[in-house]
Formats: C-alpha cells, structure tokens, sequence
C-alpha cells in the first residue's frame, strides 16, 4: 500500500472497571498489567506495522504520554467526551499531519498474540480499497457477556459486509451469537479520514467536524454530546465492513481479564504484584502493589490492594466495578 499508515492510540480513558489500580489520576494504560512496560508502551510497541503512531489522549495525561510514548506525535482532545468526538477530532489531525493517510485504530488496553500486525495491515488495505470504515472482528473463543458482537454480512474475499452491531449481550444471546458465527467487536478499526469525516458528518457528530473545518476545536466539541464511536458513526455507516482476525485477543479491562492473560498455579490462581499466600482457595485473581494477601477457602474472587484500598468482587461480577466507580466519582473520592 502506497498510502502511509498512521495508527492512531487511544488513550483518553481512565479504565474505571480496574478500581483502585486505576484512579482519576492514574489511568489504567500508564499500568503495567502483567508486563514490564504499560499497557501504552506495549500498544505502541506492537503498531510496528505502521509508518506512524499518534496517541489521543486527554489534557490531564497529556504530560505523561512521553514517558510511555516517547516518539508519538501526541494528540490532545479537549473535552472527554468518549470515543466518537476523540476519533473524529484525531483523525482530522492526522489527515492535516500526514499526506493522504490510512489510520488503524488501537485502544490501548488490549492483550494479543501472533498475527496481530499482518490482520492490522490487512484491514487499513481493505479500508484503502473499498472506502469503507473497517471494524475488526475476534473470533470468539467463549460466549462473553462483557463485549458487544459483529454480525457480518456477505463474503467479500478478506472482508464482510458489517451487517450489524450489537450490544453486550445476556449469558443465552451471547451462547446464540458464538453459535451464529458473530464475532467479537475488539473496538479496533481502520478507515480513510475521508470515509470518517464523510460519515460522521451524517451523524450526531456533525457540528464537531463543522467546527474543525473551521478551525474551531473547543466550540466542536461544546457543540456535541459524549457518544462512542460505534454508536454515533459505525452503526449508522451505509458503507462499512468487518475483516475477521483469528490472533488471541483479550480486553484487558476488568479484573477477571488477568485469569486469562496470566499464567496461574496448579489450583488456577493468578497474581499480579507481591506473592500472595493461598490456602484452600482456588480459581482468584489478585493484584497488589505491594500489600501481602492471603485467601484462604474461597474460589472465583478478583482480591485488589492498591494504595490504601482494597476491592474484594466475584470474578464474574467484575463488570460491576464500574458501579462502584460510580459512587466514588459522586463523592468525589475516584
């Protein structure tokens, strides 16, 4: 491909379901979870397939990127507003930074394995070719409760046609969707700027691409609301696709994503810090920064000691830190 490949990095967010590693001054992707370097370093270090890499991020992280990312040009949205204003903002950036670009989008809290840059590059050749806004799609290896599915359409050699999306689903849709051969929505997506903006300008985000062809960033994005990206502009997209990956693939968003990308003992437990002691207890996660833990006769719990605070949830339940997050946020005490 003759067009240069940007990937774009988000890292805006501050990862409320990993509480209390994760804090409002501490997001999770300037965490080391289960390797040397942060879950940033490690994304920018796998877009080897790139010509780029752009990190958007949120004024309060801006200063620290350099540290994970010290080579990324850096992008700073001015508002969190989730991530449909940030990759619509980025990616006009890079389109005025780069000469005719392709950008492939990375979150960066993702886990993955052998395979991960040829899919990469695979999808931005799709997007380049077809003009569509390319999503890519895990083959699911479990019904998972915790990501949203693809339905792909008709075959199209490397792609689908994106048939449709469709939310977080309950224990016995997820089991349907495996079962129909929908796959997982990684969050991940490749796209020329032109086929974004020309998208989002159908869409609830269309005064902030007014804005910024303006040259009006701040008044772009008082101008719209908080909305994901799938919502706003993937759903509504009349020319979208889906390019399938087969690599390991893990959401590394909540605590009983560690059972899975650690290695554990001969009882299926994993820690992430200090040595924790277990007696009698099987299957739990736990994470400290330095706080000695001991279980003794309990299973499937995700144990977290992190600062001064302490998260003991049911590892099937750890989709509900968010809530707690919630009331913490309310009490100003996230």
């Amino acid at each position: 491909m003759d067009r240069p490949l940007v990937a774009l990095v988000l890292a805006g967010g501050t990862g409320t379901r990993l509480y209390p590693a994760s804090r409002s001054d501490r997001p999770k992707q300037f965490l080391p979870l289960g390797g040397d370097q942060s879950l940033l370093a490690e994304t920018v270090s796998r877009a080897d397939f790139a010509d780029h890499v752009v990190v958007s991020t949120r004024p309060t992280f801006a200063d620290e990127i350099a540290d994970h990312a010290p080579d990324a040009e850096v992008v700073v949205e001015p508002a969190a507003k989730d991530t449909g204003p940030a990759l619509v903002y980025a990616t006009h950036r890079i389109a005025e930074l780069y000469d005719d670009p392709v950008v492939v989008v990375l979150p960066s809290d993702h886990h993955v394995g052998d395979g991960f840059s040829e899919a990469m590059a695979r999808g931005a050749r799709v997007a380049a070719e077809t003009n569509s806004l390319v999503a890519f799609g895990v083959d699911p290896t479990r019904p998972d409760t915790g990501y949203g599915y693809i339905e792909p359409g008709t075959e199209r050699g490397d792609y689908y046609d994106l048939a449709a999306f469709h939310e977080k689903p309950d224990a016995d849709t997820a089991t349907r969707y495996v079962e129909a051969g929908y796959l997982w929505n990684a969050g991940m997506f490749a796209w020329t700027p032109e086929a974004l903006l020309a998208a989002a300008r159908d869409s609830p985000l269309e005064p902030l691409v007014d804005a910024l062809d303006a040259g009006d960033t701040e008044a772009g994005f008082e101008a719209v609301d908080s909305v994901s990206i799938d919502y706003a502009v993937m759903e509504r997209a009349r020319e979208a696709a889906v390019v399938p990956v087969d690599f390991e693939w893990d959401d590394v968003g909540a605590w009983d994503a560690l059972a899975r990308v650690l290695n554990a003992d001969e009882n299926g437990n994993v820690a992430l810090g200090d040595d924790p002691v277990f007696v009698d207890a099987a299957d739990n996660v736990v994470a400290t920064d330095g706080a000695n833990v001991s279980l003794v006769g309990v299973s499937d719990l995700a144990v977290v000691s992190w600062d001064d605070r302490v998260l003991v949830v049911p590892k099937a339940e750890a989709q509900k830190v968010r809530d707690v997050v919630a009331e913490l946020k309310a009490e100003d005490r996230f």
